[in-house]
């Protein structure tokens, strides 16, 4: 199953990252320094880092996952 942040996340929000580290979905995606980034609280303690390619990527699979949940609840 493809990443998606429908299961749990408190907050999800973008920022722009201060110090640069490695995306959490995709290891060789670098985010620099001043990048934008998403940035979820899956756990309050440590949140995960997400790069805008890799970002827009779940997003997308989380909307679509959601018409088809609405497609359903409207059948």
């Amino acid at each position: 199953m493809a990443k998606s942040l429908l299961r749990s996340p408190t907050k999800l929000c973008v920022e722009r990252a201060v110090n640069a580290h490695d995306c959490q979905a995709n290891s060789r995606h670098r985010i620099r320094g001043g990048d934008m980034r998403l940035k979820a609280f899956t756990d309050p303690r440590s949140p995960d880092h997400y790069c805008a390619d890799c970002a827009k990527k779940i997003i997308r699979g989380d909307i679509e996952r959601l018409g088809l949940l609405l497609s359903e609840i409207e059948a």
